[in-house]
């Protein structure tokens, strides 16, 4: 999964979501089939729909539309490396293509992430939603045309809605299974760690007025020797069934931080902390030594953490990050904007940054109240004497508005994808 980004930042024909439309899906297989490479596709739709809108209105149908969207293509941006596009196929059914070479194991396991995303509760000013979304899953061959392809993914979730129990269908026919039992996915986790499949890739960031490089945040990645490259989060779905987060974290720290050692000294560190992590006693003394270890400077490092991590219990989680920062480690709140934004969390944690979700930037340029929201979050940052750091600018439009707004740095696509230890260490060395 690592061929150069291809998803369009800008609204692409619905008018509701920002999405691409089918016409716009058509023409990009077209352009892929073309080219040549590996083409996977799934379709998405929602069982009784139709009685969210006459149980909320239309208004919070709308609304919980444009959250899947949003949903959809954080997903795609966060675990699909290679060339990508989110599309809107009409009503409540959603397109996600992809040209990357995968497997159909992979294929399917991020589908099932994505469906486990789609089904979390959407809070609409109406009420809380609860969607309940099938997918149909493809792997299109050379005797494909564009349009089989639509048609071919339709027919099969049309037979997945009428089912029940049935979440993924595969258009080929084929059994919904994986070559792999869950059991035998979590013994190959535990080996992982010894045979050096997990990887770590880091995401460039910038400084917003002068793009210049600023550091890099840390993503996991699974080089399963069967089912191929697996994103962070099918791996931590993996190991949470394990019981292996806190092992696998503790690893992923360890790769990044040794990486980072060789890095230049002004450039910083993210890494991401899990409930896990949080959870443990004696979390911030097993982040302490292995600091020590790689000779990293904690002034350079900054934990991300997300309303997810916090839910458990906010006062620990205060009280853990506040000895981190004792000791130079800065902290930022990631995802600020996908959630329930809780204001609590700004009062008890030490922060230092507000990680934007995408969503925040997004869009926000075509409408006013995004970013009459955005400016809000902004000016509450700064009286907050917080940096904010903006995800997902995929465009040199998204980057001027962020940089006019406020926001200090930014990460995305605009710049750079997602590259290895070497791969980032000689674009730090050459910038």
């Amino acid at each position: 999964m690592n061929a150069p980004p291809s998803c369009d930042p800008a609204p692409q024909g619905d008018a509701l979501t920002g999405l691409g439309t089918r016409d716009t899906a058509l023409a990009r297989l077209a352009e892929w089939q073309t080219a040549g490479g590996s083409i996977h596709a799934l379709l998405v739709g929602f069982r009784r729909f139709d009685a969210q809108n006459l149980a909320f209105g239309t208004a919070a149908g709308d609304a919980a539309l444009v959250e899947v969207a949003q949903r959809l293509r954080h997903f795609a941006a966060a675990e699909i490396e290679g060339a990508w596009l989110a599309v809107r196929d009409g009503g409540s059914r959603f397109l996600l293509i992809a040209n990357e070479p995968c497997s159909r194991e992979a294929w399917q396991l991020a589908a099932g992430q994505l469906l486990a995303a789609l089904a979390r509760p959407i809070v609409t000013s109406a009420g809380t939603l609860r969607l309940s979304p099938r997918a149909a899953l493809l792997r299109a061959t050379d005797a494909d045309d564009p349009a089989s392809v639509l048609d071919r993914l339709g027919q099969t979730l049309e037979t997945a809605m009428a089912q029940s129990g049935r979440r993924l269908a595969w258009a080929d026919g084929e059994a919904t299974r994986l070559g792999l039992s869950a059991a035998q996915l979590e013994a190959d986790l535990i080996q992982a760690l010894d045979r050096g499949e997990i990887e770590v890739v880091f995401q460039p960031q910038f400084a917003c007025a002068d793009n210049r490089l600023t550091g890099a945040e840390a993503l996991a990645r699974w080089n399963h020797p069967k089912l191929g490259k697996l994103g962070a989060g099918a791996l931590f779905t993996i190991a949470e069934r394990a019981d292996h987060v806190a092992q696998l974290s503790g690893h992923i720290a360890r790769l990044a931080l040794q990486a980072a050692h060789k890095w230049p000294m002004d450039l910083r560190l993210s890494l991401n902390v899990t409930p896990a992590d949080l959870a443990g006693a004696d979390y911030d003394k097993q982040l302490a030594a292995l600091i020590k270890q790689t000779r990293f400077a904690p002034w350079r490092l900054t934990l991300e953490v997300t309303e997810q991590v916090l839910l458990g219990d906010v006062t620990h989680a205060a009280d853990v990050l506040g000895r981190l920062a004792t000791q130079g480690i800065q902290i930022a709140l990631d995802d600020f904007g996908a959630g329930f934004c809780n204001f609590r969390y700004l009062q008890l944690l030490p922060l230092h940054y507000l990680k934007l979700d995408r969503a925040m930037i997004d869009g926000v340029a075509g409408s006013a109240r995004d970013l009459a929201v955005l400016r809000a979050i902004i000016a509450m940052a700064r009286a907050l004497e917080l940096k904010v750091i903006a995800e997902g600018v995929e465009s040199e439009a998204q980057r001027q508005l962020a940089a006019g707004e406020g926001c200090s740095h930014y990460q995305g696509f605009l710049r750079a994808q997602p590259m290895d230890a070497a791969a980032f260490r000689e674009y730090a060395l050459s910038n």
